[in-house]
């Protein structure tokens, strides 16, 4: 066996293989050796088939895989000797070698890059903060009486913040479009539901009128032969209604699971779960600093190999998506090239922070897996139950250490950059819209 490697680019590498046809002969009579111990074939018992006739049957098939497999051995002996650490699968191709029945074939493969992180002390990253008091506490509740508002209608004007039901008509040049008709549609003004202009006529319409205005759709609205263009839409008023909240008493308290409706206890579990909440939220925020960080101090080439695979998955998670919102992935093409920016990226640091990990020594302990379970078990009913259902499936686990991973990488980063201390507002960590 012969090899060569040769080098194509900063991470492409080529190796020249032979594997001799001697080899391959050998390897083959064994296997049908082996196989007719075993093998049927009509007239004849188990085991008494003559070897030339299982040749004739399974020759062909046994030959190709032996030509599979010593492919294989040939390309991971020569990995191996090399040191070569391969990133994603090689090509394979087919060499002729005149006056020559041996294998000959070309690997062309992709190779880790070597990795050295820069200086991390100039390297600026945030480190939030947001208090969980009183005032927090009020906001949530507030926000959970909206939740389980109910509606009644009102004989008034539409104003922000009540639901209205419409039927609606839109017309370009007199000729109705696509989607430009609804009937007995409802929404509620002020959550940014429909296009601004939309709302801003259907806002201070009573019950039973009707309105026509013209309608401007975004230079980048979604259907493209509507944006940019103007229209006109005609809409009825049918309904409005405006949220009644429920009184923050001991029904409440019973509603969110405080079973002696008491109002104390009631606020003293939401604050527990917002400072868990918060916690979790500022840390996802100083981690994404700290990856962002490291991500300008280590400059590489990302195997196009990895970033090829990275894209299919992030392109089949978004076809996944669409059909779990009832679309389908067919009327909406997903070009690979879309997620280009954002497979690269994710290579790259995956990369980063495996070579961070690995020279660190900052692999997850089961003690801090652990740890991690226990914390999310808190805020179930049965906390106990939610740590079994994770320590009992390894996949889940392994999630588990993926967050770990990160967390440990974090923690050591913010030792070693320079950290700046930052307040976040309340309504802005937890997404609220101030309605």
């Amino acid at each position: 066996m012969q090899q060569t490697v040769e080098s194509l680019g900063a991470l492409e590498r080529r190796i020249d293989l032979t594997v001799p046809a001697e080899a391959i002969d050998k390897e083959v009579q064994a296997r049908l050796a082996k196989l007719a111990r075993t093998v049927k074939l009509p007239g004849f018992r188990p085991g008494k088939v003559p070897l030339k006739m299982v040749a004739q049957n399974y020759g062909a098939q046994v030959h190709a895989e032996v030509m599979n497999d010593k492919v294989g051995e040939a390309f991971s002996s020569a990995v191996t000797a090399g040191n070569l650490r391969v990133a994603g699968a090689p090509r394979l191709e087919p060499r002729a070698v005149e006056g020559s029945l041996d294998l000959a074939f070309s690997a062309t493969f992709e190779v880790y890059p070597e990795i050295t992180l820069g200086d991390l002390s100039a390297v600026e990253v945030q480190r939030a903060a947001c208090p969980v008091g009183d005032a927090e506490v009020d906001r949530t509740l507030e926000i959970m009486r909206k939740q389980r508002a109910t509606y009644e209608d009102v004989d008034r004007a539409a104003a922000d913040g009540d639901v209205v039901t419409v039927d609606f008509k839109g017309t370009r040049d007199g000729t109705p479009f696509d989607g430009g008709t609804a009937t007995d549609f409802p929404f509620s003004l002020g959550q940014g539901r429909m296009l601004p202009e939309f709302e801003v006529a259907v806002t201070g319409m009573k019950p039973g009128e009707s309105r026509t205005f013209p309608l401007t759709f975004p230079e980048d609205y979604t259907a493209k032969e509507l944006a940019g263009k103007t229209v006109q839409f005609e809409v009825t008023l049918k309904k409005a209604q405006q949220p009644v909240l429920p009184p923050i008493d001991a029904q409440f308290a019973k509603s969110l699971g405080i079973a002696d409706g008491d109002l104390g206890k009631m606020r003293s579990e939401i604050g527990t779960n917002l400072e868990r909440e918060v916690a979790s939220r500022l840390r996802a925020r100083s981690k994404d600093s700290v990856m962002a960080g490291l991500l300008t101090v280590a400059s590489f080439e990302v195997p196009k190999s990895l970033v090829e695979g990275e894209k299919q998955r992030l392109a089949e998670a978004a076809r996944n998506d669409l059909v779990a919102r009832g679309m389908s992935a067919q009327d909406a093409p997903l070009p690979l090239d879309l997620f280009q920016p954002q497979a690269e990226r994710r290579v790259r640091l995956g990369l980063l922070l495996g070579e961070v990990v690995r020279a660190n020594g900052l692999q997850p302990r089961p003690d801090q897996i652990r740890k991690v379970v226990e914390e999310m078990a808190q805020s179930y009913e049965r906390p106990q139950e939610v740590i079994n259902w994770y320590l009992s499936d390894r996949k889940r686990l392994g999630e588990l250490e993926s967050v770990v991973l990160e967390d440990n990488v974090t923690s050591w980063v913010l030792e070693r950059a320079k950290v700046v201390d930052t307040t976040v507002a309340f309504d802005e960590l937890m997404g609220h819209t101030g309605r």
